[in-house]
């Protein structure tokens, strides 16, 4: 059997039985992580009302710090060709815009992810983000590239022409050569798509300027329309002048990149175990709780008010809770009960009939 070397399509055998198409290898050409919307950590595809700046879907940030309520966001199983989930906002009234309002949909990008770029220097690389996007509405949309210092952007447009169908959508953007960009554990770029953004904090679409823009000037208000929606997916952002197809990451691989930010230990049964510990005194409980590595040390968030400590064969209600010694993989994770036996190994658990919103929310988000 022979075989056919095709320059850009990979390698194909002559009697057709088998072919190799070339592709970049996963996790190499998108720096957007859940770009595909497939995972939702926090709410699992329930809506949110955005009251104030939230993360919503794994990795996007809805940013509204100025109003309260005046949209919301949730997982949607409306999708186009080879997509499952996008994300959808919709317009919860009709708002006029004030010139200090800002509200996007956003992703922060660690700047580990973007070193390469070289943004800042003489050697700035160009990018291209493109996405899929559809709207109730029609006409010019905007959003923004912007440093961490939020003193460099690049706001952008895109034009929507056909209400409730599917568009891909490109934007290539000359690498800034000025200005700081982060490349270690902190935000490096944020990629923000207007929702409604006033004249404060919009500016000329496709030229870098030193300000804080959010998107461009005089594009669509989608909060402008009670009731109008806006829906998201295939968001990549990658090096060059060229979008190319949207890079396919196993669920696995892209659960485990949004961990690195966000994990949720849930509960799914009733006193489902939390981990092992063993009895530090005659009141408390300690157990090294373990979780994906984080960016940095993480805040934990307590969700869950039921737990039990059992020991000994017997189960034990808790009166509190103790969490220290904070490291980007693991913290001390204790429960103070009476009774126990110094010494003895004992199994820490969320007790409750209740299942819904029993979690420990482990939170290293930029």
């Amino acid at each position: 059997m022979s075989l056919q070397l095709n320059g850009t399509d990979g390698v194909t055998f002559n009697d057709g039985s088998e072919q190799w198409a070339a592709a970049s290898p996963i996790g190499t050409k998108n720096r957007i992580i859940n770009g595909d919307m497939r995972i939702d950590q926090r709410n699992a595809g329930v809506s949110v009302t955005v009251t104030a700046n939230t993360y919503t879907l794994d990795r996007w940030f809805a940013i509204s710090p100025t109003v309260s309520s005046k949209y919301s966001v949730i997982q949607s199983s409306t999708a186009p060709s080879n997509f499952t989930n996008s994300l959808l906002i919709t317009s919860l009234s009709a708002y006029t815009l004030g010139a200090s309002d800002r509200c996007t949909i956003a992703q922060i990008i660690e700047g580990n992810m973007l070193a390469d770029l070289g943004w800042g220097t003489s050697s700035a690389k160009t990018i291209t983000i493109s996405f899929q996007v559809r709207s109730s509405l029609t006409g010019t949309f905007g959003g923004a590239v912007q440093n961490n210092t939020v003193t460099r952007s690049y706001p952008f447009t895109y034009t929507i022409n056909s209400a409730n169908t599917w568009e891909t959508k490109t934007i290539t953007i000359s690498g800034d050569t000025t200005g700081t960009w982060e490349t270690g554990t902190s935000a490096g770029i944020q990629l923000h798509f207007g929702i409604g953004v006033g004249s404060t904090y919009s500016g000329t679409a496709d030229a870098w300027a030193s300000a804080d823009y959010r998107s461009a000037s005089s594009v669509t208000n989608i909060l402008g329309t009670s009731g109008a929606t806006f829906y998201i997916t295939g968001v990549q952002l990658e090096v060059g002048d060229t979008a190319t197809p949207f890079e396919v990451m196993p669920y696995d691989m892209q659960l485990a990149r949004c961990q690195r930010y966000y994990e949720a230990i849930s509960k799914t049964a009733i006193q489902d175990n939390i981990c092992n510990a063993h009895c530090w005194n005659t009141t408390t409980a300690y157990g090294v709780l373990q979780y994906s590595r984080k960016r940095a040390a993480p805040s934990i968030t307590l969700t869950a008010t039921d737990y039990i400590v059992r020991f000994g064969g017997t189960t034990n209600n808790v009166t509190s809770t103790n969490i220290s010694q904070f490291t980007v993989d693991r913290c001390q994770f204790g429960l103070v009960t009476s009774g126990l036996t110094v010494g003895y190994g004992a199994w820490l658990a969320f007790d409750s009939d209740a299942v819904t919103d029993q979690k420990i929310e482990i939170n290293a988000e930029l």
